[in-house]
């Protein structure tokens, strides 16, 4: 990301109620709701701000999570131990203000939401994002993940995987 932005972790001084991203269910939720989630610990959530005008103009959340080892596509789930449940981190939520549409925010996002999951002294072996349509499913494909069986608007990617992504 350019020096543009930062991104750091939601905090009371960000202003959200003007967080426009142009689907209601997120925009609603990172107005409303993801306080409560983070105050909860059901979910740390990052927000990405202009630094000229300290305007938020991007965020994701994450949890902890798994999914059962049977929803992991075949290839996958092939390399993994026999656990029931595979230990991975989910992308919950992840947003970009219109007004920064195809400046590489939505990329940058995802990018820091690998880095985080890769650098935290966890045991995750993947990384999940739960997709709200069809386009934002494309935008995690795009990027390697891979649908669950049953769920195709959850995608997968192992951690491995993922690190490759941020090397140069």
């Amino acid at each position: 990301m350019s020096a543009r932005f930062t991104i750091e972790p939601l905090a009371k001084r960000h202003k959200r109620s003007n967080f426009a991203c142009g689907d209601d269910r997120i925009d609603l939720y990172f107005r409303e709701m993801v306080s409560q989630d983070v105050k909860r610990k059901y979910a740390t959530c990052f927000v990405a701000r202009e630094i000229a005008t300290n305007r938020v103009v991007g965020f994701y959340t994450l949890s902890s999570s798994n999914v059962p080892l049977t929803e992991v596509p075949e290839l996958l789930a092939k390399k993994l131990p026999r656990y029931p449940t595979v230990p991975a981190v989910l992308i919950g939520w992840l947003g970009r203000h219109r007004d920064y549409a195809g400046q590489g925010l939505g990329e940058a996002l995802l990018f820091d939401a690998i880095k985080t999951v890769a650098i935290a002294p966890i045991g995750a072996h993947a990384i999940f994002a739960d997709a709200i349509d069809d386009k934002a499913a494309a935008f995690y494909a795009a990027f390697g993940f891979s649908p669950l069986i049953r769920r195709p608007r959850t995608l997968y990617l192992p951690v491995a995987a993922a690190l490759s992504l941020l090397s140069p």
